[in-house]
């Protein structure tokens, strides 16, 4: 693991794989840090430059004060990848993530080779939605809405007291820091990016998971819609973090994808 400062805040970050593969950055969702790929990344071996990072306010980045603009994300992202000297890269965004995704793809298209959008959209929730969850998080904390939260992340299935790897995301959640998880919910509450999303001309593939009830498959679709030529895959008994609750399905989906617009190790 490592940190850096860029664009006025530190981020941690970690990068694997050979330096001279194609680049893969992930970018992860509200409430999580990049461990959540850690069963997707784990499936790609030496083919790509994995770089996984903590936005700001999450995981072990500095929470600098809210709120957060997604141009700060945005911001943030771009300038983590200048100092990895990484000039071409396929990015995989979930969630918040995915917003953060399209907006460097918009404003830096230099950047990018091809985009996937999980769980995501170019618009999520309405700005009353999202200054209640603001409201609820700076007086109460987090844990006050965190079993809600935790019904649109994950499957029935997977969400039981019984199952540690539940127990421990609920944890990564509930820790959060408030300032950036209100810093960050301002963000996805101001953020509309409905017309620059559909003037992407790079490859798009976007998946959702069939019982997400964050950003559930027709908002999704509506996404996937905007984009001349884009894919659009639904992940069988997945909730919002397809990456956690079907892995394999994940991988296989982004391999599939990215064998097509990427040039992999001989």
């Amino acid at each position: 693991m490592a940190f850096a400062r860029v664009n006025g805040v530190v981020l941690h970050h970690e990068v694997r794989g050979p330096a001279t593969a194609p680049a893969l950055v992930f970018s992860n969702s509200l409430g999580t840090d990049f461990r959540i790929w850690n069963d997707v990344v784990a499936r790609f071996g030496d083919d790509y430059r994995v770089v996984l990072y903590d936005k700001r306010g999450h995981g072990l980045s500095e929470a600098t004060p809210a709120p957060y603009r997604l141009d700060d994300h945005v911001g943030d992202l771009s300038a983590l990848l200048d100092h990895l000297g990484i000039t071409r890269a396929a990015i995989v965004g979930l969630s918040v993530g995915g917003l953060i995704a399209q907006g460097i793809a918009a404003k830096r298209p230099d950047l990018v080779s091809a985009l996937v959008l999980m769980d995501t959209a170019h618009k999520i929730g309405t700005a009353d939605m999202w200054n209640a969850r603001i409201d609820t998080v700076t007086s109460k904390g987090i844990g006050a809405m965190a079993d809600a939260i935790l019904e649109r992340w994950f499957t029935p299935a997977y969400r039981r007291s019984d199952n540690a790897d539940f127990v421990g995301y609920a944890a990564m959640l509930t820790r959060t820091t408030v300032d950036g998880y209100a810093g960050t919910c301002a963000a996805l509450r101001d953020a509309d990016l409905t017309q620059s999303t559909a003037a992407l001309k790079m490859p798009v593939m976007c998946v959702v998971g069939d019982q997400d009830g964050s950003t559930p498959p027709d908002l999704v679709r509506s996404t996937a819609d905007l984009v001349s030529g884009s894919r659009f895959e639904i992940i069988a008994d997945a909730g919002h973090l397809p990456c956690i609750e079907k892995p394999a399905e994940t991988a296989r989906l982004l391999q599939d994808f990215l064998r097509s617009h990427t040039r992999t190790r001989p």
